[in-house]
């Protein structure tokens, strides 16, 4: 997704003084020899409305994972559990990575230490994939992943939720999967999105939020809590765009006070602090980048009158 305008944060964004506190936790967690102060901070955890369950509050978004990057891939899964993550984002139209994570996570095994959430997608594109059962798609899925179910289903970018959510709910009754959901990364399918968030029962959404790109905080991240379906946030770096436009200003004096010491922790503890959000899936495919967006999920999240600060800072750059 190209960088959106930014808006200002909606009324309705904050539910009381203490929604962020909340609706979220932190567990401490010892942090391994040799690691860096941040890791010693206790995790932040997010609940999931639907059924209570905690989620690490940043997790890693793999569509630009590549055969090529396999070590390096087994490298940061392994070192992400090493952290307390664990939701990992994948899907079937994403090349090899639902390959590369079931070859990792058995390798490592750790499968059963991850939330594992992919997304449909039909074998001979969107065309034959609308109004049909996602049924091989979702085979192919489990086979590569190497898994008997999978924590989170989702409708890739809303094609063909309709005709696919009956099967969704009888996989989800016969313990195939746990959690449905839908997914979108342009705000141009927003209101698409509110229309399906409204029909449907859902689990979660994946939406596209970002300290540069607020429009889901105006209807979206509100009808969410409404309707007690859990966030998932994608983009939260705008495609890397926001670290261009941070490449010359130097952190507030500040950021301290949230336990930032990053424009990565800067940009995810903006997008995770929201009440609405769950989880943020920031992507990588370096080992420093991970650790560094791990960073983001532990100690101090901005309370409203800090975001608000935050949002101001961002907003001056131009």
């Amino acid at each position: 997704m190209s960088e959106r305008r930014s808006r200002g944060c909606s009324r309705r964004e904050f539910i009381g003084a203490g929604a962020a506190a909340g609706l979220a936790g932190w567990l401490p967690r010892p942090a391994p020899a040799g690691d860096s102060p941040a890791a010693a901070l206790p995790l932040i955890t997010k609940v999931v409305p639907s059924s209570g369950e905690r989620l690490p509050a940043i997790g890693i978004g793999t569509a630009a994972f590549r055969t090529e990057l396999k070590d390096e891939i087994r490298a940061e899964l392994k070192r992400m559990s090493e952290l307390g993550g664990s939701v990992i984002d994948t899907a079937a139209a994403y090349g090899d990575s639902e390959a590369l994570i079931g070859e990792a996570l058995a390798s490592l095994s750790t499968r059963d230490q991850v939330f594992l959430a992919t997304k449909l997608v039909g074998s001979g594109g969107w065309e034959s994939f609308i109004g049909t059962s996602g049924a091989d798609s979702f085979a192919r899925s489990l086979q590569r992943l190497r898994t008997a179910r999978v924590d989170l289903l989702q409708v890739h970018n809303l094609k063909g939720v309709a005709a696919l959510m009956p099967t969704l709910e009888g996989w989800k009754k016969s313990n195939r999967i746990r959690y449905i959901g839908v997914t979108t990364s342009r705000v141009s399918q927003h209101a698409e999105l509110l229309d399906t968030m409204r029909r449907f029962t859902l689990d979660f959404i994946q939406v596209d939020y970002s300290l540069a790109n607020r429009e889901a905080a105006e209807a979206i991240l509100p009808l969410a809590v409404e309707r007690k379906v859990a966030v998932l946030v994608n983009l939260p770096f705008g495609r890397a765009a926001m670290f261009r436009e941070a490449a010359e200003r130097q952190l507030p004096p500040w950021a301290a006070e949230i336990d930032v010491t990053s424009w990565a922790q800067f940009f995810l503890k903006y997008a995770i602090s929201h009440p609405a959000v769950t989880c943020a899936i920031p992507g990588s495919t370096k080992l420093s980048h991970l650790e560094d967006n791990q960073a983001g999920g532990r100690g101090r999240l901005p309370d409203a009158a800090q975001r608000r600060k935050m949002e101001q800072y961002w907003d001056q750059r131009a």
